[in-house]
């Protein structure tokens, strides 16, 4: 079974995120964790309160771009950081779930903010092994 995991990319001025699953719904959790991961480490984030989040887009690709920029909308206006995902997708529509805490300067080492999820490089596949990607770049 494919393991669930993230990486970032370096892109010029701006950061990639990419997120790895099982199913497609894994890979976009992954993304979002990816997208923590560009502010601070996602491991120092603990998952105590629960946001509920939805989004709509006619496909996979802008799919990914409206719920990481639903997520980075989130961030701003809670003050919140998010640790943990769950991404359920029907259709053109996704509900998910992002849990995490108040941003603390002193508890999380902060790095750069993200403004926003892009179309540069965004790509949302099912690879012949029957794994998920999910990426795009963020601008920063």
């Amino acid at each position: 079974m494919l393991k669930s995991r993230w990486e970032l990319l370096p892109h010029g001025a701006d950061i990639g995120v990419r997120g790895f699953g099982s199913s497609k719904e894994e890979a976009f959790e992954q993304a979002a964790v990816a997208l923590t991961g560009v502010i601070t480490d996602p491991n120092s984030v603990a998952a105590k309160d629960v946001v509920e989040v939805t989004c709509e887009a006619p496909d996979d690709e802008l799919l990914l771009v409206n719920w990481l920029n639903a997520v980075i909308f989130e961030i701003a206006t809670r003050k919140m950081l998010f640790a943990r995902y769950q991404v359920h997708i029907d259709g053109n529509r996704l509900t998910g779930r992002a849990w995490g805490e108040p941003i603390d300067e002193n508890k999380h080492d902060l790095g750069v903010e993200v403004k926003g999820a892009t179309c540069t490089e965004l790509k949302v596949a099912e690879d012949p092994d029957g794994g998920w990607l999910a990426q795009c770049i963020v601008d920063v």
